[in-house]
């Protein structure tokens, strides 16, 4: 079977291995391709430099937080799309991630499906092809 021309590339970044290894196998198997990141400072040590499609980030992460994360990218002028992922939901973390521009915002409990479409919703984005008159 051939690969398509663009795979979707998504990064994980989520301190949980499970949660992890759950999400790589799901997107292979979706025909996407990823790379997990156990922590903010191992994704940003790798130079992730724009390469990925959409990012999914865990909240609570030791050291700096999901949302810090999105914060940096985004002050660095990155406009990749992100998912935010949380085992803690709680209205206060949840309007401060919505403020940071995030695609989704997902509890870790949500179906596969639910982060499929997330995923599907982010990519649509990244793709838009802007035309200059």
């Amino acid at each position: 079977m051939d690969e398509p021309l663009h795979a979707t590339y998504v990064a994980v970044v989520d301190d949980d291995e499970s949660l992890c290894r759950a999400l790589t196998r799901l997107l292979r198997a979706s025909g996407m391709r990823s790379k997990s990141y156990r922590s903010a400072a191992a994704f940003l040590k790798d130079g992730w430099s724009e390469r990925f499609d959409c990012l999914i980030l865990d909240i609570q992460l030791d050291g700096m937080s999901g949302i810090e994360l999105q914060e940096q990218l985004a002050a660095s002028g990155s406009t990749t799309p992100v998912i935010f992922i949380t085992a803690h939901d709680g209205s206060d973390i949840r309007e401060r991630a919505i403020r940071c521009g995030c695609i989704a915002y997902l509890t870790k409990s949500e179906p596969f499906d639910t982060v499929l479409a997330a995923i599907a919703k982010a990519s649509s984005r990244v793709h838009e092809t802007i035309v200059v008159p």
